[in-house]
């Protein structure tokens, strides 16, 4: 199975990589090889290298510069999305579309589930939701993910800069009534794999298509989460620091974040036949893998 991936060094796209072997080749491409908001250099990726299945990975992230950053934020996220998706439908391939729990407002109390009304209160949120929408309307097929709190070894994240700042720090003031469930980003390649295999079994069967919630078992906060990495790391002998809850008001941002973003994951793991592992368990092979490099 052949993996065409946009987005060549993020962090599911380096994970993706990583799983390359006999039974999986995973091509990322990220400009100047493959620039999505360009639909002509799309076309010219997809042509040159013949993917069973495209997984659509390039995502402006940066949550807060989106805010000032509008006209990039969305010709990444929905322009950029659109381009990849109306190129797969018409090279009749597969699509794997990743997206974010920050689509919701995250006023409700329980897990979000796929059918609940979204309402993004950030320009970052409302960019992947009309990704969603232009992914979906240019590729009915198409199987969107949404993750969250994405982490891994690679590049930039939350657990890697928590270990920075505890080698500094013996107490860190990190946001505790912002609910959601940490993922690691080979945990999401993993499934993703899984999903590809899926869907190419069942020719685009129609229950394979539309948006599912594919996120770590289990939930906390961000300073749960942070306490949580500390721990683990302090058993290794590595950085960790006292962790002071604090509330969002605490901690003011150019971005609003949904102060629930939980997601209910039984529709994804009904139609796939399978379940991400738990976040704490995802944090301690992350620890193991930068213990390693």
């Amino acid at each position: 199975m052949k993996l065409l991936v946009t987005g060549r060094d993020g962090q599911v796209a380096r994970s993706l990589q990583a799983l390359s072997g006999p039974d999986i080749d995973v091509v990322a491409l990220g400009r100047p090889l493959l620039d999505i908001t360009d639909r002509a250099s799309v076309e010219r990726a997809i042509a040159e290298h013949r993917p069973d299945v495209v997984v659509s990975a390039a995502a402006y992230t940066a949550v807060d510069k989106a805010e000032s950053d509008v006209e990039a934020a969305f010709a990444v996220n929905r322009d950029g999305a659109a381009h990849v998706a109306a190129v797969a439908a018409a090279a009749n391939l597969p699509l794997l579309h990743l997206s974010t729990d920050y689509v919701f407002p995250g006023i409700k109390s329980d897990p979000y589930v796929e059918s609940d009304a979204t309402g993004p209160s950030s320009i970052y949120g409302r960019s992947k939701l009309e990704g969603e929408e232009a992914v979906l309307r240019a590729h009915s097929e198409a199987v969107v993910l949404r993750t969250a709190w994405v982490y891994s070894p690679y590049g930039n994240n939350f657990l890697k800069t928590m270990l920075r700042l505890a080698g500094d720090r013996d107490r860190l003031r990190v946001v505790g009534d912002q609910m959601g469930t940490p993922t690691y980003a080979p945990d999401i390649a993993q499934a993703l794999v899984v999903v590809a295999r899926q869907v190419l079994a069942r020719s685009g069967r129609a229950a394979d298509a539309g948006i599912f919630h594919m996120v770590a078992t289990g939930a906390t906060n961000w300073a749960g989460f942070a306490t949580e990495i500390f721990r683990q790391s302090a058993e290794r002998g590595g950085p960790s620091a006292e962790v002071e809850a604090i509330t969002t008001a605490d901690y003011p941002t150019p971005a609003r974040r949904p102060p629930n973003s939980r997601l209910d994951t039984t529709k994804f793991e009904t139609t796939f036949a399978h379940a991400l592992p738990h976040w704490q368990d995802g944090i301690r092979r992350c620890l193991d893998a930068l213990a390693a490099s």
